[in-house]
């Protein structure tokens, strides 16, 4: 039999079946969840890919680019950092070829995700890092992933910044959805994360032709959609070229997932939440016009999404009623009145009375003001060794419970608390608060967002 049958859907092995211009994605019109009259939208169906997702792409022109450059060699050990679908893609790839795999990522990755890897044979360092990782966090995992690659036998592809990660799209998705359409595409929409599906299908399309409207949809700042960022968050890629694109939008995780529950419920399109957040923001940027073709990349299904769904929607996995034998999966069990509560109260604590932006910390740092904030911060200390905001005190999150005498008499006094992306310390300010401590905030984003934003730092450690 011949090698790669497409029309058979024959293959000699799974790499066969990676998607280019002969074996392309599915486009589906989507027919029941859009309001336009006029416009054509379809979905690109990126779950049919190999290994599940759009990432696939990326991952194996990372692997055939840097092969082909000499720097991956049999024998060496690869390091990503990732928010999933791209581990994913190298680790089945990698599988494939011979190369072991370590992931650092964020713990807040959804459990799904991080026990698939776990599954494949990926070496997975739970960090406590962004849901999309930061490149300038210095204990995050783009930085954990670079110091893995100086040692001997490991190499680092770095989607953030390696061109073949939009020319993956370049050389696959772009021809594919210019063929699907037959040259009549007037719209392409993305989600934005590390950009490369955007800017590699932009520049391919623009190629054809320059009039091709290419979009970009963002979710917001704190959002819960693993694989995209915000638009501050979009400032931390290499590969983020807004002055190529035609227009961008925001979506709220509500609009998001309630989107992706429509198309699972009346398209029949299993759909995860970024391509939920990717269609709601084509509603809005796409006219309602005659002749408007528009394709939305869908990345990846919904299946790897269960933890992230019953946040959302818990009533689709109530707990077990009282009495019951076993119980719920972590992956999936509802969360108590008491979680959602607590969730709440996180949830709260954006607001300015009971958080603090970096640029406004440092001022209150550098003023004379006798009233200067307390800075706590809760990382464990080998972290806060290595690097903290001057001044700062280290009480780890960890004993603070019995560590609390070492607090300020004074309820009144102000402080901050700070950890490495502002999720712990937003739990240690409830705490604080519970102790009756009256001016206590949380940090946004962390010592990485003060590391981003080229703050002064300090590496000794300060004794408390």
């Amino acid at each position: 039999m011949a090698s790669n049958q497409h029309a058979l859907r024959v293959y000699d092995s799974i790499l066969g079946l990676l998607s280019t211009e002969e074996n392309p994605t599915p486009l589906v019109r989507l027919n029941r969840v859009v309001p336009h009259k006029h416009a054509k939208i379809f979905a690109k169906l990126e779950w049919y890919n190999p290994f599940g997702a759009v990432k696939d792409r990326v991952a194996a022109n990372l692997v055939r680019d840097a092969e082909e450059r000499g720097t991956l060699v049999a024998g060496q050990k690869l390091v990503e950092a990732t928010s999933g679908n791209t581990g994913l893609g190298l680790a089945m790839i990698g599988n494939a070829k011979g190369y072991a795999l370590r992931t650092p990522l964020s713990a807040a990755i959804p459990a799904e995700k991080r026990t698939v890897l776990k599954f494949l044979g990926v070496e997975v360092q739970e960090l406590d890092d962004s849901l999309c990782p930061a490149p300038g966090a210095p204990e995050g995992a783009i930085a954990t992933a670079r110091d893995t690659a100086k040692l001997p036998g490991w190499v680092a592809l770095d989607q953030y910044t390696n061109e073949a990660n939009p020319d993956a799209h370049f050389r696959t998705t772009g021809p594919e959805i210019w063929r699907q359409t037959e040259g009549k595409i007037t719209h392409f929409i993305a989600g934005l994360g590390t950009c490369g599906t955007i800017t590699g299908n932009g520049r391919f399309l623009k190629s054809k032709n320059p009039g091709v409207k290419v979009l970009g949809v963002h979710p917001e700042d704190g959002h819960d959609i693993p694989g995209v960022r915000s638009k501050r968050q979009l400032a931390q890629t290499k590969l983020y070229f807004p002055k190529e694109y035609d227009g961008e939008i925001e979506v709220a995780d509500r609009e998001a997932y309630e989107l992706c529950l429509r198309l699972n419920r009346e398209e029949s399109i299993i759909a995860g939440p970024s391509s939920g957040m990717a269609l709601a923001g084509a509603l809005k940027l796409v006219p309602d016009e005659p002749g408007v073709i528009a394709v939305v990349i869908f990345p990846d299904n919904i299946f790897k999404y269960a933890s992230s769904v019953a946040r959302h929607f818990p009533s689709l996995a109530p707990a077990p009623a009282p009495g019951a034998t076993g119980a719920a999966p972590a992956a999936i069990a509802a969360p108590s009145r008491n979680d959602q509560l607590m969730d709440e109260m996180l949830e709260n604590l954006k607001n300015p009375y009971d958080s603090v932006a970096v640029a406004d910390l440092a001022k209150e740092i550098a003023s004379d003001n006798a009233a200067k904030p307390l800075v706590v911060d809760v990382r464990p200390l080998d972290q806060f060794s290595d690097l903290h905001i001057p001044g700062a005190v280290n009480l780890p999150q960890s004993e603070l419970s019995q560590r609390k005498a070492e607090l300020p008499p004074d309820r009144n006094v102000p402080i901050v608390m700070v950890c490495g992306i502002g999720k712990f310390s937003k739990h240690t300010t409830l705490f604080l608060k519970s102790l009756g401590y009256r001016n206590v905030r949380s940090l946004k984003g962390g010592i990485n967002e003060w590391v981003r934003k080229q703050q002064p730092t300090e590496a000794a450690a300060r004794v408390t």
